[in-house]
């Protein structure tokens, strides 16, 4: 059988509906992690996904983050939050929050995580100390996942560009986030327990990058990046006939500033 799986940061499921709908029937992918809906669990819409023949896990609280797997070949086994997920103590903040980052199902002979990883902001921040503490959590909360014999994937916005070709002009990045050692050393630690990075090719261009900003025609100028990733176990990497960044869906007006990643499995 053949299962065409994908991810896309949705930049506000809201906002992007309409252009979630029209994707979802044009790409007809089995499985789609989405990440950013920026809506709260009760307001994802559900009902309008669910009039193509998707169900949903989404998992959200309405502010910067939410997660979500839509699946047309099974919803099952969901987990929301990484076991021993760490929280985030912003600076006007008494307790540390769990933000929802993170949301597994088991769609058909599949299993995914949906996850966001934290940004980071800056070096010297907070939010940089919390990315890494995220990180080693879903090594953890990923590996009995990662040694099986089903076909497993992490896919998401990582907030990492995985190697230097990966962005634009990596000069342009000195002293910023996303491209320091600390946060590839995640990466590494992920295939150090048996996670592959699944690179897709590009429709244009020869980097697949994933994400141009809004300002200063990113887009355009192909000023990207690639840090929307797929990381996946033996059994995954080894079905994949092919992966592309659909660039198309970046295209135009109200869209979000990333593209989705489509994955095949040939099962």
């Amino acid at each position: 059988m053949t299962v065409r799986i994908a991810t896309w940061n949705i930049n506000s499921v809201t906002a992007r509906l309409p252009k979630l709908l029209e994707w979802l029937e044009s790409a007809k992918p089995d499985v789609l992690c989405l990440q950013e809906l920026k809506c709260t669990t009760e307001a994802f819409p559900a009902e309008a996904i669910g009039e193509l023949g998707y169900q949903s896990a989404a998992h959200g609280t309405g502010r910067w983050n939410g997660v979500a797997v839509l699946s047309r070949i099974g919803l099952d086994d969901v987990v929301r939050d990484l076991p021993g997920q760490p929280g985030y103590l912003a600076e006007d903040a008494m307790l540390p929050v769990i933000e929802p980052r993170a949301v597994a199902a088991t769609c058909g002979p599949v299993r995914v995580w949906s996850v966001y990883v934290p940004n980071g902001r800056e070096v010297d921040h907070a939010h940089y100390r919390y990315k890494l503490e995220w990180l080693a959590a879903l090594r953890d909360a990923v590996r009995e996942d990662t040694a099986g014999d089903r076909p497993f994937a992490v896919l998401g916005d990582y907030n990492i560009a995985p190697a230097d070709e990966d962005v634009f002009d990596i000069a342009a990045f000195e002293g910023l986030t996303h491209v320091t050692a600390p946060e590839r050393a995640a990466l590494t630690a992920l295939q150090e327990i048996g996670l592959q990075d699944v690179v897709p090719r590009p429709l244009k261009y020869d980097r697949p990058y994933t994400y141009w900003d809004y300002r200063q025609l990113a887009f355009p100028k192909n000023r990207g990046m690639r840090i929307d990733l797929t990381y996946a176990n033996k059994p995954f990497a080894d079905a994949v006939s092919d992966s592309y960044v659909d660039r198309e869906a970046r295209k135009g007006k109200g869209t979000s500033d990333h593209a989705p990643v489509v994955v095949d499995l040939d099962l």
